[in-house]
C-alpha cells in the first residue's frame, strides 16, 4: 500500500507545527508524523511565549498567517508588556501559558485544517532519489512518498540526557531518542556537530512559602499576540514570583561542581552562553553573591512551578539541597530534577533563505536541527519551511523576507549567511532596522504578502485594511487640525508641559513626549470625536497611531538607510564567480564563498570573514 502526500513534516513541536498548519492552509496535502501524540508543541522548558526579540517573531508569525501567536493568547495564564519606560522599538509583550492547554488547543487548531493529517511514529530513514527526496520510512516499516519533507525533530536526533554522572538516551526526559537521520545524512555529504541545552527543575507549588517572595502580576489590557479580534484571555490569571539565591545555596553548588556534566568533561558540545546553567553563573560570576530566580506557574489547575534561572544538569541530592538553603524552598518538594540534554544539529550555511538544503532538492530544516534555541524561533523557521515547501510543490518563486521586512528575514540570513557557534537566539542587537521591525506593525509589514500567498484569509486581509483606513484618517486629522495657544494653553500646563507661543498643527502637540494621543483628545473634542469613530480595537490603532506620529522621523531615516543597503540586495551573484579563480580575494574570502555561495553581493558583505575589499573586488568584476 503506497501512501502519498505533497509535503511530510517530521515532528511536532513549535516549528513542525507551523510548518505543517502552514503547508496544509496554503493547500497542500500534508501529513506530520510525531513520536507522541499527545505532546504536539510541547513547551519543553520555560511555558512562556514572547519577550525580548522574541515577541516581535510572533508577532510576524501571525501577521503571516501562522497560529503560535493565536495558541499563546487562548492559553495564556499571564501577560505582561516589558520595557514599557523604553521606545516602542523595545516594547515586548510576554505570556505564561498553560502548558497543557498548549498542547490541547495546539491539537485541535490541527485537527481543524483540511488537508492536514497526523501520523504517530517515529521517522528513521530519508528516502532519496536522485539527490531529491521523495518521503521517509518509519520505525514501524511504513513508507510514507511526498514531494517535500521538511524535518523539524528538535533536540531528538541521538539525544542524550545529563543529571549528574547518570545519562539517559532521550530527547526529552523520559521520550525516546531518535536514531538514523544523522547517520544517513552525514553519509550523504551534510555536517553534523552537537549541541547542549538545559533546563530548570519543576517544583510542587505547595511546599513553597509565598510570603517570602515577591509577587510579579500580570496586566489584563487590549495587548496580545495575534492582530486577530476576538475576546479577551479565557483563562484564569497568575501571578509569577521572583526570589534570590544566596551564599549557603553557592556553596553547596561550588561543592558539588566535581560531580557537574559540565565541569567534568562528561559535556563537550556546544551549549548557550546567554542562559547559562546555575552552576557556570557561580564560575563566570564568582563575585555575586545572589542571582534572581522567577517562580512561573505552569498552568491554571496545576501546583507545577518552573523555576527560571536555575537550570542545572546537576546530581538531584545537589539541586535539592542547594535549594533547600533558599528560605521560601526550605521546605521543598519537586517533580522532577532540572537536567542538560546534548543533541545533534546541521550548521545552517548548509541551507539555502527559502531553508530547503543545498544538497538535497525538497528536502527543508526548521527549528532546532539548524542550531536555534527557542519556541518563536523554531515556529518562525517551521512557517517559512512549510510555505517554501508547498511552492515547491506546486510552482512559484521562494518566499524570503528581507532584513528590514522582518525580524525573521534576520534570524534567516544569520543562519545561511553566518552559521552559528552556539545556540541561536534572536535579540533585538542582531536587526539592523528595529525602528522598522517593531511588534505594533508586523500587519502592517507582513500581512499583504501573506494574503497574496494565500496564508492570510480574508477576515484578516479586511482586518489590516481597516486599520490602516483608520491610522491614516486620524493622521490625516492631527496634520490638518489647527490649534489656537490661547485655547489650550491652561491645560497644556496643568498637563506639566510647555505652553504654545502661536498656534500649531494638532501633529505638533502629539509630538511632544510628555502627551499622549488620549491627553490631547481629552483637551480638544473635535479629535475626541474623531477617535471615536474607530469601530474596533479602538486602543489598538490608537497605540499604533502615537508611535507612527512620535517616531515617524527615526522611521524615515531607517528606511532611506534601508533602501540604499537593499541596491546590494539585487546585485545577484550566486553561481557566477569561481571564488578559488579571483586572485585579488583573500583566502579566507575564497573559502567562505565558495562554501556559502551567497546569492547577491549583500548576503556576501555579511559573512564573518568578508571584508570591504573582497566585496569591492566582486563589485569591479560586475562591472560596478
Amino acid at each position: 500500500m503506497k501512501f502519498n502526500y505533497d509535503v511530510i513534516v517530521v515532528g511536532a513541536g513549535h516549528a513542525g507545527c507551523d510548518a505543517a498548519a502552514a503547508s496544509a492552509n496554503l493547500g497542500s496535502r500534508t501529513l506530520l508524523i510525531t513520536m507522541d501524540i499527545n505532546k504536539i508543541a510541547q513547551m519543553s522548558c520555560n511555558p512562556a511565549v514572547g519577550g525580548l526579540a522574541k515577541v516581535q517573531i510572533v508577532r510576524e508569525i501571525d501577521a503571516l498567517g501562522g497560529q503560535m501567536g493565536i495558541v499563546t493568547d487562548k492559553t495564556a495564564i499571564q501577560f505582561r508588556m516589558l520595557n514599557r519606560s523604553k521606545g516602542p522599538a523595545m516594547w515586548s509583550p510576554r505570556a505564561q501559558s498553560d502548558r497543557a492547554k498548549f498542547i490541547d488547543k495546539w491539537r485541535e487548531t490541527l485537527d481543524a485544517i483540511p488537508h492536514l493529517y497526523i501520523w504517530q511514529d517515529a521517522v528513521i530513514q530519508l528516502i532519496i532519489k536522485d539527490n531529491v527526496v521523495v518521503g521517509v520510512k518509519t520505525s514501524l516499516g511504513v513508507e510514507f512518498f511526498a514531494k517535500a519533507v521538511i524535518l523539524t525533530v528538535g533536540t531528538f536526533l541521538n539525544g542524550l540526557l545529563h543529571i549528574g554522572k547518570t545519562q539517559l538516551s532521550g530527547g526529552r526526559i523520559s521520550e525516546q531518542a531518535s536514531f538514523g537521520l544523522t547517520e544517513q545524512l552525514i553519509a550523504l555529504g551534510f555536517t553534523a556537530d552537537r549541541m547542549k541545552t538545559g533546563t530548570p527543575v519543576r517544583i510542587d507549588g505547595r511546599s513553597v512559602d509565598f510570603s517570602l517572595m515577591n509577587e510579579q502580576i500580570g496586566e489584563n489590557d487590549f495587548h496580545k499576540f495575534s492582530y486577530l479580534d476576538f475576546a479577551p484571555r479565557p483563562l484564569k490569571q497568575l501571578s509569577c514570583w521572583t526570589l534570590y539565591t544566596n551564599e549557603a545555596c553557592h556553596d553547596v553548588l561550588r561543592n558539588g561542581l566535581s560531580d557537574s556534566p559540565l565541569y567534568n568533561g562528561q559535556i563537550k558540545s556546544i551549549g548557550p552562553r546567554y542562559c547559562p546553567s546555575i552552576e557556570t553563573k557561580i564560575v563566570t560570576f564568582a563575585d555575586k553573591a545572589q542571582h534572581q530566580l522567577f517562580l512561573e506557574p505552569e498552568g491554571e489547575n496545576t501546583q507545577e512551578y518552573y523555576l527560571n534561572g536555575f537550570s542545572s544538569s546537576l546530581p538531584l541530592s545537589i539541586q535539592l539541597n542547594a535549594l533547600q538553603q533558599i528560605p521560601a524552598f526550605r521546605n521543598i518538594q519537586i517533580y522532577r530534577p532540572g537536567y542538560a540534554i546534548e543533541y545533534d544539529f546541521f550548521p545552517p550555511t548548509q541551507l539555502n533563505h527559502s531553508l530547503e538544503t543545498k544538497r538535497i532538492k525538497n528536502l527543508f530544516f526548521a527549528g532546532q536541527i539548524n542550531g536555534t534555541t527557542g519556541y518563536e524561533e523554531a515556529g518562525s523557521q517551521g512557517l517559512i519551511a512549510g510555505i517554501n515547501a508547498h511552492i515547491n510543490v506546486h510552482g512559484g518563486e521562494p518566499f524570503v523576507l528581507g532584513r528590514d521586512e522582518a525580524y525573521i528575514g534576520v534570524l534567516i540570513d544569520d543562519l545561511v549567511t553566518k552559521g552559528v557557534d552556539e545556540p541561536y537566539r534572536m535579540f533585538t542587537s542582531r536587526a539592523e532596522y528595529r525602528i522598522l521591525l517593531r511588534q505594533d506593525d508586523a500587519d502592517m509589514r507582513l500581512t499583504e504578502k501573506a494574503y497574496q500567498l494565500g496564508l492570510a484569509d480574508a477576515t484578516r486581509h479586511n482586518l489590516l485594511v481597516e486599520k490602516k483606513e483608520q491610522i491614516e484618517a486620524i493622521v490625516s486629522f492631527a496634520r490638518n487640525y489647527s490649534i489656537k495657544a490661547e485655547t489650550i494653553n491652561s491645560a497644556l500646563e496643568s498637563l506639566g508641559t510647555t505652553p504654545l507661543r502661536h498656534g500649531v498643527k494638532l501633529a505638533d502637540l502629539i509630538l511632544r513626549p510628555q502627551l499622549t494621543i488620549k491627553e490631547v483628545a481629552s483637551l480638544i473634542p473635535a479629535f475626541q470625536e474623531q477617535l471615536d469613530k474607530i469601530p474596533n480595537r479602538k486602543e489598538e490603532i490608537i497605540e499604533a497611531t502615537e508611535i507612527l506620529l512620535k517616531y515617524e522621523g527615526y522611521i524615515v531615516r531607517e528606511k532611506i538607510i534601508a533602501e540604499k543597503i537593499n541596491r546590494l540586495e539585487h546585485v545577484k551573484i550566486k553561481d557566477k564567480f569561481d571564488y578559488y579563480s579571483i586572485q585579488s580575494l583573500s583566502t579566507e574570502a575564497k573559502q567562505k564563498l565558495t562554501n556559502i555561495n551567497p546569492e547577491t553581493i549583500a548576503q556576501a558583505s555579511r559573512i564573518p570573514g568578508i571584508s570591504p575589499n573582497d566585496i569591492n573586488v566582486l563589485l569591479v568584476l560586475l562591472g560596478r
